[in-house]
């Protein structure tokens, strides 16, 4: 049987199309490999975000294309795939296909077509697609990503994803149940769902509220997430199915981009700082205890030393739990490459020094109030290093805890004994005292919901 090796790089959505892609060569026989000395054919699933991403990609061609025998197969998939389209098969001679998000259906065939000889490209948006008939092939059955949601209709001047993920468009709230409905019925027990701007979500009758409310009313299911969501789309009646519905975990990653209302109007983000710290204030009183984590781009161009200051005050202001911070990076075709007054290379640098060490105290501080608390937590797995397992709290922090591998997919209640700074170690317990409160205990009471501001 042949062989398929896919290396995933970027945000969630790429880890979700390369299952995508395992189920439709699946279907045509394919086996995964993990080493790509043993593959038939090697996929890079690709980002483009930042141009950083795509370097990485290309030295990475560069080492994958040794392993290559007669008839074996390089390609490149994702958005940078479509971003950058047939030019890659020129820039990389001993890249054999190249493939955007929507043709993964195609991929049996142009794998066939590369084998004899032909060089092909399918970067055509296709509007309909959302592989409904395609069974992903989940690396975990502990916790899954599904897609609801695919392209952005959005156009931040920094962000490159319209132009890689195509127009926004959502997928029929019956299917993404069915979907969650048959993970459940498999022993999956968390679910995050995932689009670009999630929370944006319509099929044409449902909103974001009522996907929430009924993905989260699924038997099975205990732990409900999403990402991305942009901001000013939670609306009174998502912020109301958060509350109601007790599978929602107490996390949202709610991206900031910047802390200052003149660089966020550059950015053509739909809030100002304002806006945003209300957007934060309703969450909490919505969700209490909810974890919160942001991206943050340092060195748009403009941006003072002034503009940085207030996006060190809002990370302050906040106390988000953690952030992914980058350095803007110029992407060809969006318009902030018409923006003058770019922010040097060492600047940008220096403020994100300075900003991480911002964003490390304040998570940090917060992780050393938590130590000997009781939590909840969903053992996902061997930890990376040592003999440990990783698990997770409904707010999104990980957990390092001794135990057997029968306990990986199961919840156990644990006590935090110390912390790195960004993750804990924990002890498992049998008693529970100064246990946080579980909103699944305290929502399943039939207490009073809450109900926006009038």
């Amino acid at each position: 049987m042949p062989r398929i090796y896919i290396e995933t790089y970027g945000c969630q959505m790429n880890v979700s199309d390369s299952e995508l892609m395992l189920g439709v060569l699946g279907r045509e026989g394919y086996v995964r490999t993990d080493d790509p000395v043993d593959a038939d054919v090697m996929l890079v699933n690709t980002c483009a975000v930042r141009d950083h991403a795509e370097q990485r990609v290309l030295g990475r061609l560069g080492e994958l294309k040794r392993y290559k025998r007669p008839g074996d197969v390089l390609g490149v998939v994702g958005c940078m795939a479509q971003r950058l389209g047939p030019t890659l098969l020129e820039r990389v001679p001993q890249v054999d296909l190249v493939i955007g998000p929507d043709g993964y259906r195609g991929l049996p065939e142009l794998i066939a077509r590369a084998r004899d000889g032909e060089r092909a490209a399918d970067v055509a948006f296709k509007s309909w697609e959302h592989y409904e008939d395609v069974p992903p092939v989940r690396s975990s059955q502990v916790s899954a990503f599904v897609t609801v949601q695919r392209g952005c209709d959005y156009r931040c001047t920094f962000c490159v994803v319209p132009m890689t993920r195509g127009p926004e468009r959502s997928r029929k709230l019956a299917d993404v149940v069915g979907e969650v409905t048959r993970l459940a019925e498999q022993g999956t027990t968390e679910v995050t769902l995932l689009g670009q701007t999630v929370n944006s979500y319509h099929d044409g009758q449902h909103d974001f509220a009522a996907l929430l409310r009924a993905v989260g009313a699924v038997e099975g299911i205990q732990r409900l997430r999403f990402t991305s969501p942009y901001p000013t789309d939670f609306t009174d009646a998502v912020l109301v199915a958060m509350a109601e519905t007790p599978a929602v975990c107490e996390h949202a990653h709610l991206p900031v981009q910047s802390g200052s209302s003149r660089t966020l109007k550059r950015m053509l983000r739909r809030y100002d700082r304002e806006r945003y710290l209300q957007v934060v204030a309703a969450l909490r009183q919505a969700v209490p205890g909810i974890a919160l984590s942001t991206d943050i781009i340092v060195g748009f161009p403009g941006e003072t030393e002034a503009d940085f200051q207030e996006t060190l005050s809002l990370v302050e202001a906040v106390g988000f739990d953690d952030a992914y911070t980058f350095k803007y990076s110029v992407r060809e075709g969006t318009p902030a490459v018409r923006i003058k007054d770019h922010v040097s290379e060492e600047t940008k640098t220096e403020r994100i020094g300075r900003l991480i060490a911002v964003v490390r105290r304040v998570a940090k501080q917060k992780n050393i109030r938590l130590v000997g608390t009781t939590h909840e937590v969903l053992v996902e797995g061997p930890a990376k290093r040592g003999d440990l397992l990783q698990a997770r709290t409904r707010t999104n922090k990980i957990a390092l805890v001794e135990g057997p591998a029968e306990w990986i997919g199961t919840y156990r209640r644990v006590r935090f004994t110390g912390t790195t700074g960004s993750t804990f170690t924990a002890w498992p317990v049998e008693s529970t005292p100064n246990v946080l409160p579980l909103r699944v205990a305290d929502r399943g009471a039939g207490g009073e919901a809450w109900q926006p501001p009038t």
